[in-house]
């Protein structure tokens, strides 16, 4: 591992009662990046994610996690990594001061008091301090986890799904603090199902059934998928959209609130087609292929 790689792994599986989760999974994350990492539930992302940290021992495959071996060494990997499970887990019964005081000294922090002053302060948690963490709002107990798992200053960031039945103007705020951590050099990898949040990664793999089907920036991944998009507007999208999807050489066929999100490889097909289903009321015209309907193409075909 160079100095600028904090996650290098090749061939990682996991076999759970003779049925592989994850399926020989590569990875390499830089210093710095904030990766999203996506796929539907039950793709193995959690799975992978625990692996890294030491909580899980892979079945096959190798590699390192902040230049430490992941089967050899994970007791050296987590006192440097801030882990977040998808549930709150934290507890519901004590204040927020006193979550954030009980983590400190399980990490057996120094300068306690003056530490948790100062994360409250940057994370914005102030006027919750004495407030139990079962009475905080979904953003702000993720808010709070965040905190709970950067305390430490550790290395890597691994957040499974963090943002989950949180509101959007939290969902940003929680994002902008990821950023504010990735400037300083933090490294973050997040699984998350939302297109927008994987927008704001520097880098991006897709899984599912335990394989991974995609990775790279949103650029490449758009590039790689060769899909053309158009977008058709107007009255009896209804009656048209089954047309469309019966039409050879076009692949997706999705509404988005009035209007149709048509793919497929060339975009002469998909005029043609439009045009053959189309009224002079209906406008159309090409598009840019969004994430998520790169994802979607990826899933098609795919079986369990």
């Amino acid at each position: 591992m160079n100095d600028q790689t904090v996650i290098d792994v090749k061939g990682v599986t996991k076999i759970f009662d003779k049925r592989t989760v994850v399926d020989g999974l590569d990875m390499q994350v830089k210093k710095g990046e904030i990766y999203g990492f996506l796929g539907p539930n039950g793709s193995g992302k959690t799975t992978f994610i625990r692996m890294l940290c030491g909580l899980l021992h892979p079945d096959g495959g190798s590699g390192t996690c902040l230049g430490h071996d992941i089967i050899t060494e994970s007791d050296q990997i987590k006192p440097q990594v801030g882990y977040m499970a998808q549930k709150f887990s934290l507890y519901g019964d004590l204040t927020v001061q006193e979550n954030l005081d009980f983590l400190a000294r399980a990490y057996q922090l120094p300068n306690r008091k003056k530490l948790i002053s100062d994360a409250i302060e940057r994370m914005g948690l102030g006027r919750f301090t004495n407030q139990l963490a079962d009475s905080l709002s979904g953003g702000w107990k993720q808010r709070l986890a965040l905190t709970g798992c950067t305390l430490h200053s550790p290395k890597l960031l691994l957040l499974d799904e963090p943002t989950a039945g949180v509101d959007p103007s939290a969902r940003r705020d929680f994002w902008d603090e990821v950023h504010n951590l990735a400037a300083q050099g933090i490294t973050a990898l997040i699984s998350t199902h939302y297109m927008d949040e994987a927008e704001r990664c520097h880098r991006l793999a897709y899984i599912a059934y335990g394989k991974l089907l995609a990775k790279g920036t949103l650029e490449e991944l758009i590039e790689q998928s060769g899909l053309h998009t158009w977008t058709l507007k107007g009255p009896r999208l209804n009656e048209m959209t089954p047309l469309l999807r019966a039409t050879e050489g076009i692949d997706q066929v999705v509404a988005f609130g009035n209007t149709l999100h048509i793919s497929g490889r060339d975009s002469n097909i998909i005029e043609r087609g439009i045009r053959a289903v189309a009224s002079a009321e209906n406008s159309f015209n090409p598009s840019e292929t969004s994430l998520e309907e790169v994802f979607i193409d990826l899933m098609q075909g795919m079986n369990p």
